[in-house]
């Protein structure tokens, strides 16, 4: 057999390789649609498992998501954080001292309570 010469062609195999690759090809594409599908849907179904407030606005993101992708983004980010959890924890960090000096001088200054409105209204009436 030369280099120059095509195998299978002229022959009944011809026909039979271009349908396996044909088969191949468009298998290929279904499978890959499906799975970008699947990968595209995975906000939507992530929020009606738990069951998300906001599941309206999860599903419209998720649809603008096919033109815009960066939506898409803010989908995965609704449905994944439980937006509640995350502001706790913002208002925590927020709240914790910044330095270890501040956390011991607030541990070492005593409490002094002022004078309560009962006290504050005999001082006036004996003034």
């Amino acid at each position: 057999m030369s280099l120059v010469s095509m195998p299978f062609v002229g022959s009944g195999q011809d026909l039979g390789l271009h349908v396996v690759a044909s088969v191949v090809m468009i298998g290929s594409i279904i499978a890959l649609a499906y799975g970008f599908w699947k990968l595209h849907e995975l906000p939507i179904n992530k929020a009606h498992s738990k069951q998300h407030q906001q599941i309206g606005l999860i599903t419209a993101l998720t649809w603008i998501g096919f033109v815009w992708h960066w939506v898409w983004v803010l989908a995965v980010i609704c449905a994944f954080v439980d937006a509640e959890k995350a502001l706790i924890k913002i208002r925590d960090i927020w709240h914790q001292p910044t330095s270890p000096l501040q956390t011991q001088a607030q541990a070492q200054t005593p409490i002094i309570e002022t004078g309560t409105a009962a006290s504050t209204q005999e001082e006036n009436h004996n003034a």
